[in-house]
């Protein structure tokens, strides 16, 4: 079972050649190669809370310090959670 990354369940259109690549940039998570593979994902498709410069609600996010209260209650993040179960790392340090 393909496992989706931020990208495919958010629609955002920052992926490179997204709807939104233009007016919003590329999204860090998109490219992220030192996160590639961390909770099944490509780059830092599911592993987004950690990486900022992300988006949320339309908000480009900082620092996963400042993004916190919002990421663990979005629900591609609880996804992931739970179909990562044990193996789930919600910050690589």
């Amino acid at each position: 079972m393909h496992k989706q990354n931020c990208w495919e369940i958010k629609n955002c259109g920052r992926e490179a050649g997204g709807s939104k690549e233009k007016e919003l940039g590329v999204c860090p998570a998109t490219e992220n190669i030192k996160y590639n593979g961390i909770n099944s994902g490509i780059n830092g498709g599911r592993y987004c809370w950690a990486i900022a410069g992300t988006l949320c609600g339309g908000i480009v996010q900082g620092e996963f310090a400042k993004k916190k209260g919002a990421c663990i209650i979005c629900e591609f993040y609880q996804q992931v959670r739970k179909e990562e179960g044990d193996n789930f790392l919600m910050l690589d340090m």
